[in-house]
């Protein structure tokens, strides 16, 4: 028992790289240490983009199938957060290609441009807290309005926070593209928050 808790610690202290080689090598432990590690904000990932939860969960099962499968052409060059936020991007994008209700979603647009969501502030009282709480309901709300694309890009900045040129990799896009697309996601997000009433955003 000692024995297995000492290599339970030894695993969990492995860097991605170390355990996709133990993955390679034959070693379970290892790939069950990464779905552990990533499971559940590859779930939350996807969940926010299809807003089904059944559905999330199927597509995140569906993502680390393929990410076993696919681990002997992993390269190094890459973050493994990054490949892996990438086949769930590819994952979800498929998904909602393959039901109908997804479509409009699916359709683009390009602005350009640049703005900032500030959500943070340090050290909050309880009131604060649970402001912040209630603008955080609120936002997700909001998120939930945009067309998937938008929405994507949102979660991966502000959620993930990832940085531009992490994004670029994950969606496949220019990272013009990312830029100017995040930046009409925000102005979208402003318009809906103005509609609801909020000012000084």
């Amino acid at each position: 028992m000692m024995t297995q808790a000492i290599t339970l610690e030894k695993i969990k202290s492995l860097t991605d790289g170390e355990l996709i080689e133990k993955a390679i090598g034959g070693r379970e432990d290892g790939f069950e240490e990464l779905v552990r590690r990533y499971q559940r904000p590859i779930t939350g990932y996807v969940y926010r983009m299809l807003n089904n939860y059944d559905a999330s969960l199927d597509v995140t099962q569906e993502v680390f199938i393929k990410v076993y499968n696919s681990l002997k052409r992993y390269s190094s060059d890459y973050k493994f957060s990054t490949w892996l936020y990438r086949i769930a991007h590819n994952a979800a994008i498929d998904y909602m290609r393959r039901n109908s209700t997804y479509q409009q979603s699916l359709e683009t647009e390009n602005e350009d441009g640049n703005f900032q969501l500030q959500i943070e502030s340090p050290q909050p009282t309880p009131e604060q807290d649970q402001e912040r709480s209630e603008w955080r309901t609120e936002i997700e709300s909001v998120v939930k309005c945009l067309p998937a694309v938008y929405r994507e890009l949102i979660l991966l900045r502000h959620a993930q926070d990832l940085s531009y040129d992490e994004i670029a990799e994950i969606t496949n896009l220019p990272l013009g593209t990312v830029k100017n697309r995040l930046f009409r996601a925000r102005e979208m997000m402003r318009e809906i928050f103005v509609e609801r009433g909020f000012t000084g955003i």
